[in-house]
C-alpha cells in the first residue's frame, strides 16, 4: 500500500510541475492524486473510523486556508475594481532608470507583504507598462518586480501562501515570523536589485506615447480611497485578531470580507444595477481565481495521506540521517521550490516534522518560510508571480536563466546566510 502511494504521489507532484508542458491543469492533478491516494488508503486498512476521522481533521486545516485565501483574494479584487491600487502607483515617478527600479522594487516588497506576490506583480508589470515604452527595460524591470514580490511575501503571515499555511498551521507567529525573516528577506531583494540599477545607471526613462489612464471602470476619488483604505487596514488587521481573540485567521478575513461588502453597498446604493455591477463584492467573488484554491485544498489532501501513514516522517529521518544538518535541508527544499511549487513542499515539510519536535517560531520553520518563499525567483517557473510576469511581458525562459537567475540566486543565498548569522548572534 505505501509503495503504490509513493508512486501515485510522485505522478501527481510531476504532472503538477509540467502543468505548461502537458497542458493539464495542476488543479485537476492535485485533485486526482488526493482521491487516489486517499481511496487506496482506505482499501488498505480496517478500521474506517479512524480514516473517517483523520480525513476530517486533514479537511479543517485544508479549510481554514481556503477560506483564507478566498477572502484575501476578494478583498484585492474589489480594491482593484476601484482602481485602488492607484494611490500607490501614480506616484512613482522618476526620470533615470536606476532611481526607478530602486523605487519599484521597494514599493513592490513592502506592497507584497500586505496583498500578495502574485497581485502585486500583476499590479506593478501593469503599471511598467505606462511608464516604459521600452521592453528591453521592462523585461529588467519584470525580473526584479519578481524577485521583489516573493522576498516581500515571504516576511507576513498574509504575503505568501507558504507563509500563511505556517502560520495557520501554527509553526509560526505573526510577530515573530515578521522580526526574523524581515533582515533577510530585504537582503535577498538588496543584492540583486543594487546590482541591476548598477547595470541601468545614467539610462533616462523613455515614456510611452500614449498613456491609458484607467481600464474604463470609472470610480471616485472618495470611493478610490475608502475601498483602498479598508481593504488593506482589513488585511493588516487580520494578524493583531488573531493574536487578540485566539480565534483562526480565516474568521478574521471573512468578518473583515463582510465589513467591506456592507461598506461597498452602502456606498453604491444610489447607482443604478449597470453602473455598479463591476464594483460588487458579487461581481469580486466570480472574478478570483478558484482554481487555485482547488489546487491547494487537492495538494493539501493528498500531502495529509502521506503524513497520516508517516511517509512523510520517515522521510524526514532519512534526511536528517544522510545530511544531517537542518539548515542544509531548509536550504535545498528553497533551492527545489525554483523548479517545482512550492506549496506541496510546504506542506510535505510541515508533515515531515511534528510541532512537538520543532515548536513554534522554531529555527526549522522560520527558515522554511523565507527559503520556499524566496527561492521560488530562481527560475521564472518557480514561483506564480514569475508565471505571471512571464505572460505579461512574454519573457522567455532562458532570458530569464541568463539575466535574472543568477541574481536571485545570489540574493536568495546571501538572505540565508542573513538569516543564519542573525539566528546564532540573537536565537
Amino acid at each position: 500500500m505505501l509503495s503504490a502511494m509513493i508512486v501515485i504521489f510522485v505522478i501527481a507532484y510531476a504532472a503538477i510541475a509540467l502543468e505548461h508542458p502537458l497542458k493539464i491543469n495542476k488543479s485537476a492533478s492535485a485533485l486526482v492524486g488526493a482521491g487516489l491516494l486517499w481511496t487506496i488508503y482506505a482499501l488498505g486498512t480496517s478500521d474506517h473510523h479512524v480514516i473517517t476521522h483523520q480525513l476530517g481533521e486533514s479537511l479543517m486545516g485544508t479549510a481554514q486556508i481556503a477560506f483564507f485565501l478566498m477572502g484575501a483574494m476578494t478583498i484585492v479584487e474589489v480594491v482593484d475594481a476601484h482602481n485602488g491600487f492607484e494611490v500607490i502607483t501614480k506616484r512613482i515617478r522618476a526620470t533615470q532608470l536606476s532611481s526607478l527600479m530602486w523605487l519599484v522594487g521597494f514599493v513592490t516588497f513592502f506592497l507584497s507583504a500586505i496583498l500578495d506576490n502574485l497581485t502585486t506583480t500583476i499590479v506593478m508589470i501593469s503599471l511598467m507598462r505606462k511608464i516604459l515604452a521600452k521592453h528591453d527595460d521592462r523585461l529588467f524591470f519584470a525580473g526584479i518586480i519578481v524577485i521583489a514580490a516573493n522576498a516581500g511575501g515571504a516576511w507576513t503571515p498574509i504575503g505568501d501562501v507558504t507563509t500563511t499555511m505556517l502560520w495557520i498551521g501554527g509553526q509560526v507567529t505573526s510577530l515573530n515570523i515578521m522580526e526574523s525573516v524581515f533582515l533577510p528577506s530585504i537582503v535577498c531583494l538588496l543584492v540583486p536589485l543594487g546590482v541591476t540599477a548598477y547595470v541601468l545607471r545614467g539610462q533616462p526613462v523613455v515614456s510611452p506615447e500614449h498613456i491609458e489612464t484607467d481600464h474604463g471602470l470609472k470610480t471616485s476619488e472618495f470611493e478610490k480611497n475608502v475601498m483602498f483604505c479598508l481593504g488593506l487596514g482589513i488585511l493588516v488587521a487580520v494578524p493583531v485578531f488573531k493574536t487578540v481573540t485566539h480565534l483562526p485567521p480565516f474568521l478574521g478575513i471573512l468578518f473583515g470580507l463582510g465589513i467591506l461588502w456592507l461598506v461597498g453597498d452602502l456606498i453604491h446604493r444610489k447607482k443604478e444595477d449597470e453602473f455598479k455591477q463591476h464594483l460588487t463584492l458579487a461581481h469580486a467573488l466570480s472574478r478570483i481565481d478558484m482554481s487555485s484554491l482547488v489546487f491547494f485544498v487537492g495538494i493539501l489532501l493528498a500531502v495529509a495521506t502521506l503524513e497520516h501513514t508517516h511517509i512523510l516522517s520517515d522521510l524526514a529521518k532519512s534526511l536528517d540521517q544522510s545530511i544531517g544538518r537542518l539548515d542544509v535541508i531548509v536550504i535545498v527544499i528553497g533551492m527545489v521550490s525554483a523548479i517545482v511549487d512550492n506549496v506541496p513542499l510546504v506542506a510535505a515539510a510541515m508533515g515531515m516534522y511534528d510541532l512537538k519536535t520543532y515548536p513554534t517560531d522554531h529555527f526549522l520553520w522560520e527558515f522554511l518560510a523565507y527559503c520556499a518563499g524566496t527561492g521560488g525567483s530562481i527560475l521564472i517557473i518557480g514561483s506564480a508571480a514569475g508565471v505571471a510576469a512571464m505572460g505579461l511581458e512574454k519573457i522567455h525562459f532562458f532570458w530569464y536563466v541568463k539575466k535574472i537567475s543568477g541574481l536571485a540566486l545570489i540574493g536568495y543565498l546571501a538572505g540565508a546566510g542573513v538569516y543564519i548569522l542573525q539566528f546564532k548572534l540573537l536565537g
